[in-house]
């Protein structure tokens, strides 16, 4: 006869960390940098490496020799322990594993321990390549990020989560792991491009119609500013996006997506399928306001929200300046299903057991679904075809 002696273990581990919105970040007058390094350790010289995305560099010249001058303003409290490395920003930096490699030998050759920094100045895929390297660098460097984007300021940036691209699939190599600190310079966003400029702005849309309906009412009110390039409207986004978001991760009791659910991904089952398929020439913030909007047509047919309703989220989306049809949406299977729809069995493999996917019940309030009717999907997808060539 066997016996069996079972030790229960539950660990629970608090994570905590400032997101911080200034400007000139890297202006030597401005204390924010010193003091979230110090934050945890006062009065010791904090050694850290520099990565800066070079679409970000290449903008602002001047950019690596600010970085180096804070430092040298800040001898007593900080040490920059090589030049500032530039890499390659948008997503060709996480198509390319070998570049984590690269970066995880440059923070080893620099003799970087636990209590070292790496700050990341950058995009979202950036911080995404460079903060798995971190993390995976004596499992876990103190990772600092500095988003130049929109949606790297209220979305990706202020999550706790990285990931690169790997045979196929989209963030199919990544880990959680939360930063030290987010310091959000708002005046990286007035050199982005206009394409830029919007992406984050899909991503407001987004967590609005499932979380928060007085946001979505702002962002129906400002929606013409966006494509204006208004500062004060797109810093007020920002920041508003960005609380909901940490409030989500905060109070939704799986901040590392253990279970089957993933709300703050409503609309990227088909957006991340779009982005693959296009060979990352659509952008995320184009194909997760494509994907918020053809599963809010679903949801209108479903009953789930009404006509009303999805005219405004339709509307919304208009007026912001979005495209919200791509030639890949048409494209077909052999057996004439559309592949589109391949985006829900890789959003089901990334999670594993059982299909979950976030759709709105009422702007402001979602709920979850375990299956899709394809057939009203794709009345969904011709309803949206329409909606995006009427304009």
């Amino acid at each position: 006869m066997t016996s069996t002696h079972t030790v229960q273990q539950r660990i629970d581990v608090t994570w905590d960390f400032p997101v911080v919105f200034t400007h000139a970040v890297f202006d030597p007058a401005n204390p924010v940098l010193v003091t979230t390094l110090d934050r945890r350790s006062e009065h010791r010289r904090h050694r850290a490496m520099v990565f800066i995305d070079r679409q970000v560099a290449e903008t602002l010249p001047l950019l690596t020799q600010q970085v180096s001058s804070y430092f040298a303003a800040h001898p007593a409290q900080l040490e920059l322990v090589a030049t500032p490395s530039l890499v390659p920003g948008g997503e060709a930096i996480k198509n390319d594993f070998s570049l984590v490699d690269q970066f995880m030998r440059q923070m080893l050759d620099a003799h970087l321990d636990r209590q070292s920094f790496v700050i990341i100045v950058g995009g979202g895929a950036v911080m995404d390549a460079v903060g798995l390297a971190a993390a995976l660098v004596h499992r876990g460097l103190r990772q600092v990020r500095v988003p130049t984007t929109v949606l790297g300021q209220n979305d990706a940036g202020v999550g706790v989560k990285n990931g690169v691209n790997f045979l196929g699939g989209k963030n199919a190599i990544g880990t959680f792991a939360p930063p030290f600190a987010v310091l959000n310079d708002f005046d990286f966003l007035l050199n982005l491009p206009d394409r830029d400029w919007l992406c984050g702005v899909a991503e407001a849309f987004k967590v609005s119609i499932i979380r928060d309906k007085a946001f979505f009412a702002e962002l129906l009110a400002d929606a013409e500013k966006y494509p204006a390039r208004d500062f004060a409207a797109m810093q007020k986004l920002v920041v508003r996006c960005a609380e909901i978001h940490l409030e989500h991760i905060r109070t939704g009791g799986d901040p590392f997506e253990y279970g089957r659910a993933r709300p703050l991904d409503f609309g990227h089952w088909s957006a991340h399928k779009l982005e693959l398929m296009s060979g990352f020439a659509i952008s995320h913030g184009e194909a997760v306001a494509t994907g918020v909007l053809l599963d809010s047509i679903y949801a209108a047919k479903k009953s789930w929200i009404t006509a009303e309703e999805l005219s405004s989220i339709g509307d919304g989306f208009r007026r912001s300046g979005f495209r919200l049809w791509f030639d890949e949406l048409d494209r077909r299977q052999p057996d004439g299903t559309r592949a589109i729809f391949g985006g829900l069995r890789d959003f089901q493999e990334h999670l594993g057991g059982e299909l979950t996917v976030t759709f709105p019940h009422g702007i402001g309030a979602r709920h979850e679904v375990h299956e899709i009717d394809l057939a009203l999907m794709e009345l969904a997808l011709q309803e949206l075809a329409a909606f995006a060539r009427s304009r």
